[in-house]
């Protein structure tokens, strides 16, 4: 019988693209069958979150460290923010007749698997319950009314000021375009948005922390998963749940059993709608799902991560809000233009763990990616094949399992940023990365290679955390992007095995889970942009919603 390591392995290695075939898709897309972007819970009840009437006004470092910014009250108004400026809507686009919108986090095709919900102890404008985020509306739907004196269990547990927010996956929403490989990008979904709930988090004080001391099983409890009539491969798959809760306070990485067993007895209300005509079911999906689940209390600590200062770089003009808002995914590339030296350090340097600093210290698990860099148009820097060490300040374990003949020169004192090759390699970033320009095109691109073997034999559930981390990595290096003037853009498609080659590595001790370029973008003129809200506006005052 095939172990639940052996079954994450397979799944990894018939799901790599190679330069002779692709991973399994469903080869042409059905649009008329494209799954709905939005999830509904017909018949629950809702409840209107209000909408920035203005941006926080803090700076980008904000967005990491939270020492000068006061918690703000946890309340109907700032839960508004905290879903607005993380998984909320950044725009609508227009072209011809077609109409789509975009978020504040990215998503793989702009298909958007990820889903959130809020477990909320009560307060005087918003009643305790779990309720469903919905971003077209932004407004929350209440699956569960939870008892007062249960709201109050769950407060104490918490802390003051806390309350739970959990992401889930819908992987019919991916496959529909991306076949076998659509668990990898739901994952790398998830990441990105833990990453965008802690940046929300931290301008209004807050911090996001997992209770990696509960298994998949008490989280879709406790979220009503577990008693919900899905519509078929509709169903939504727990990822994690976390606190937030006053950055200056801690949190606890689980909950009473009494708290948990007590959701089950409360009725759950709301119907999921149904996604599309007809849904495929690509089992291997689901077998690498059940065999990552997390089944165990506690484990997955983070360890204590380094109390380093952040370098000194160019502060950019825009506010982080600004920043957040912003974020686009490039299409194309200004092939030969280019950033300063500093700016790039900087944007290396915010993808670096460090205590008490968001995204990473939300705890997920320990860090386990590093970034191999292509650098293509960096002024003051050599171009080349670099490697940055976030895991490590020491280069030795590494360079054990890549090629001896790679020199792992340091590149920079204030960085663990190493050369290992100079030179041109625009074509080769554009090569591994499915042959798209975009990879070679701009100033930087990169492959986050992820500690691998030994983590996921010892426990499959790290496979879900790895991607994760490169998810949240992503969405560092989004923002960052865009706060130096540039943008950037995730690639899910890349050729697995030629990227280790690069380094030479031959086994599966290391992996690349996810790439990204960052550049100067080519704009689509022919591309029109609407507000984000401007439907809901109009509807609120119609009272249609």
């Amino acid at each position: 019988m095939e172990s639940a390591s052996g079954k994450v392995f397979r799944y990894h290695e018939e799901t790599k693209h190679h330069f002779h075939r692709y991973a399994r898709s469903a080869g042409s897309l059905d649009w008329r069958n494209q799954p709905d972007p939005f999830r509904v819970y017909a018949g629950a009840a809702r409840f209107a979150l209000p909408l920035l009437r203005e941006d926080p006004r803090a700076g980008c470092m904000a967005l990491y460290d939270r020492a000068d910014t006061p918690a703000q009250a946890a309340d109907a108004g700032t839960l508004g923010a905290f879903f607005e400026l993380s998984l909320g809507l950044s725009a609508w686009k227009t072209a011809g007749g077609s109409r789509w919108s975009l978020r504040m986090n990215p998503s793989s095709g702009n298909l958007h698997p990820t889903e959130a919900h809020l477990v909320w102890p009560g307060a005087a404008d918003l009643p305790a319950g779990v309720y469903h985020y919905h971003p077209f509306h932004h407004m929350l739907e209440r699956r569960m009314a939870l008892p007062e004196a249960l709201g109050i269990e769950i407060g104490k547990a918490l802390g003051s000021g806390a309350f739970m927010v959990g992401v889930s996956s819908i992987f019919w929403r991916e496959s529909w375009k991306y076949g076998e490989r659509a668990f990898r990008y739901c994952l790398l979904d998830a990441g990105h948005a833990l990453a965008a709930l802690s940046f929300s988090a931290a301008l209004l004080g807050w911090r996001v922390t997992a209770l990696n001391g509960l298994t998949d099983e008490a989280v879709a409890a406790l979220l009503g998963f577990d008693r919900t009539a899905w519509p078929e491969l509709a169903e939504e798959h727990p990822e994690l749940l976390c606190a937030v809760h006053p950055a200056d306070t801690e949190a606890p990485r689980g909950l009473p059993p009494a708290i948990i067993a007590a959701f089950p007895e409360v009725p759950i209300a709301g119907s999921p709608n149904p996604l599309s005509g007809r849904a495929v079911n690509w089992e291997i999906i689901y077998e690498a799902a059940a065999a990552t689940r997390k089944t165990t209390d506690g484990g997955l600590e983070a360890g204590p991560l380094p109390d380093r200062p952040f370098i000194d770089a160019p502060h950019p003009a825009l506010s982080a809000a600004a920043v957040i808002r912003r974020r686009r995914s490039a299409t194309a590339y200004h092939a030969g233009k280019g950033i300063d030296r500093e700016v790039f350090f900087g944007i290396l340097d915010k993808t670096l763990p460090r205590r008490a600093c968001a995204p990473f210290d939300l705890g997920a698990a320990k860090p386990s990616v590093d970034l191999l860099l292509f650098v293509h148009q960096v002024m003051g820097l050599e171009p080349g094949l670099y490697y940055l060490l976030r895991t490590t300040d020491d280069p030795a374990p590494m360079a054990a399992l890549a090629s001896p003949d790679l020199p792992w020169t340091p590149a920079c004192t204030h960085l663990p940023l190493y050369l290992l090759r100079s030179g041109d390699f625009r074509n080769t970033a554009a090569k591994v990365s499915c042959h798209q320009d975009i990879a070679g095109d701009g100033v930087f691109s990169l492959g986050m290679i992820a500690e691998f073997r030994k983590a996921v034999a010892a426990d499959p559930h790290i496979y879900r955390r790895l991607f994760w981390e490169s998810g949240m990595i992503g969405q560092v290096l989004y923002l960052e992007a865009e706060a130096a003037g540039i943008r950037g853009t995730g690639i899910g498609c890349y050729f697995d095995d030629a990227v280790h080659g690069l380094l030479g590595m031959a086994d599966d001790r290391r992996q690349s889970l996810y790439h990204f370029t960052a550049g100067v973008p080519v704009e689509d003129r022919r591309l029109g942009s609407l507000p984000p809200y401007g439907h809901l506006e109009a509807a609120r005052r119609a009272g249609s919603v």
